[in-house]
């Protein structure tokens, strides 16, 4: 056993122990124990006894399942198109596609407001062409639409990747046993393309269940997350029932994460051949060039459609029971950069230390995961992968139950009251992209570079500092700015940890002015500023990374 490994491995596990096993142990014991500290399912089956509570759980799961049906609807035909034809203009169709992960799922919400809402673009035009007036925004529809033209690109990407792998001698023995068209991709193309869909979509699902900001934003309070919002912030921290919707929360995505796992393991779908070669793509011509082409520019035009709304109304002075603004004005971006600029500057500082303390707990973590040699390495693991599975507002209420009103040392108030707790939720948050960002750099060093090293007299600190970290700097680098561009945008654990607004960050500020028709012009102008930090930070991770459009998965 080498004494410093043990001691790094104490010291992250204290850390991973402080700030992601208490807070969440916290939030379970609430609501898994009485008064008086006994064991009770009493706070859990109450919310199964009451009514909103049920109603919350069938919404979400209903906003869930409709999500990935609508979010399938657009990326499956789509996938299919991009993976096995060959067209012009097909990468920058794929790299579209991926494109609404750059914009925040409740910032969309309150585009698709101003186009599909009860005094939309599209809501006007049916209303003066057709005489027909249908508000798709109007409750937990608007909540679904919203979900799923953010969230199906987590479907396009997983299954254009599996087509785009898939052997063809499978399909070329399919169609000697006579299987041709829709009876091929039921029986042969689909079965082997299903463990990645099941990923795609249960990904999606779980993003849909556990958001926070697109029901809050369309004012829908009836789903679990605004629920566990209410109950904490409105009732009081020591309410259970908000603690008893939390559990529920986790309980649903460990099962996706699981289902999702055990679907991409099932070896029933697997090809028994190994390096086999990827499909060749049919070039499209003539009709089926101008129907493939109609099939991706609707899709992409209705998934683009928020960031267009998003641009516009960000310069819009006047846009009200009008198809497009009257009046155009830059006064937004003046309001969030010279009266109000703490949204913007605290989102940059947060993301910036939250990016830096990932790096450095997941570097370490990395290393003693493939270089250790102390016992407990598995625990380190699991610890450090366990926010993965849990939702946004689950960590910010452990964070608010924990250190509320106790302050650590040397701080003389409590965390929650200083702006440190926002870049330390952030980095619990995404700490499992960081992590995996850097195993998998170092996994491609060789440990005989560093035992090289040793022998040339270099102690280890120096041997890893020379020449380990410059080999994992790409990728621990890629890692980090995953994990800035995630923080930049994150709502769900901010809403919760919010105590003055001069401490808030970019997220709540849209949040705060979209409460009003009069603030909706700046809410837009910092949901620009958002896309623009998300799509620098994941242009350039997948730069340093090399994996191209992987790392949006990780959204």
């Amino acid at each position: 056993m080498d004494p410093g490994h043990l001691l790094l491995l104490l010291l992250l596990l204290a850390i991973l122990g402080l700030f992601v096993v208490l807070p969440i142990a916290t939030v379970l014991a609430v609501a898994l124990t009485d008064a008086d500290g006994r064991p009770t399912l009493a706070h859990v089956g109450r919310f199964f006894q009451n009514p909103l509570y049920r109603q919350s759980l069938a919404n979400s799961l209903t906003a869930g399942a409709w999500t990935v049906v609508l979010g399938s609807a657009l990326a499956l035909p789509l996938a299919f198109v991009v993976a096995r034809f060959d067209f012009p203009g097909r990468l920058l169709v794929s790299t579209l596609a991926t494109l609404p992960l750059v914009l925040p799922p409740f910032v969309g919400a309150m585009a698709l407001l101003q186009v599909f809402g009860r005094a939309g673009t599209v809501t006007l035009l049916l209303q003066d062409v057709f005489g027909v007036r249908v508000d798709l925004m109007e409750g937990l529809r608007g909540v679904i639409l919203a979900q799923a033209l953010h969230f199906f690109p987590f479907i396009f990407i997983t299954v254009s990747t599996a087509l785009a792998r898939l052997d063809p001698s499978l399909e070329e023995m399919g169609q000697m046993m006579g299987a041709r068209g829709w009876r091929l991709l039921r029986r042969v193309v689909f079965p082997l393309v299903l463990p990645a869909y099941a990923a795609g979509a249960l990904l999606a699902f779980v993003h849909a269940v556990d958001d926070i900001g697109t029901p809050l934003i369309l004012n829908v309070k009836t789903m679990l997350g605004p629920q566990a919002y209410l109950r904490i912030t409105a009732v009081g921290r020591d309410d259970p029932d908000g603690y008893a919707i939390c559990v529920v929360m986790v309980v649903l995505s460990i099962a996706c994460v699981l289902a999702a796992n055990r679907l991409v393991a099932r070896r029933e779908y697997a090809t028994l051949q190994t390096g086999a070669p990827a499909a060749s793509r049919r070039a499209l011509r003539g009709w089926q060039l101008v129907g493939a082409g109609s099939l991706c520019a609707g899709v992409l035009a209705l998934a683009l459609l928020p960031h267009l709304a998003v641009a516009m109304l960000s310069l819009s002075k006047v846009w009200s029971l009008s198809y497009l603004p009257s009046a155009y004005t830059l006064g937004h971006y003046r309001e969030i950069f010279v009266r109000a600029p703490q949204f913007v500057w605290n989102t940059v500082g947060y993301s910036v230390v939250a990016a830096v303390l990932a790096a450095l707990v997941a570097t370490a973590t990395a290393y003693l995961l493939q270089r250790g040699r102390v016992p407990g390495r598995g625990l380190l693991d699991a610890v450090a992968m366990m926010p993965i599975a849990l939702p946004g507002v689950v960590v910010g209420i452990g964070f608010l139950r924990v250190f509320y009103g106790r302050p650590l040392p040397g701080l003389d108030v409590p965390l929650t009251a200083t702006w440190l707790v926002f870049p330390l939720a952030f980095m619990v948050r995404r700490l499992p992209y960081a992590l995996r960002a850097s195993h998998a750099a170092l996994h491609q060093v060789h440990p005989s570079l560093e035992e090289a090293a040793a022998v040339a007299g270099a102690p280890r600190l120096r041997a890893f500092r020379r020449v380990v970290l410059p080999l994992i700097a790409g990728g621990v680098l890629a890692g980090a700015l995953l994990v800035f561009v995630t923080a930049a945008v994150e709502f769900s654990a901010t809403v919760i940890l919010v105590t003055r607004i001069e401490q808030s960050p970019l997220s709540y500020g849209i949040y705060v002015y979209s409460q009003s028709p009069l603030g909706r012009g700046a809410a837009a102008a910092l949901g620009v500023v958002a896309m623009g930090l998300v799509t620098a930070g994941t242009y350039l991770a997948n730069r340093l990374s090399g994996r191209g459009r992987t790392a949006f998965t990780l959204g």
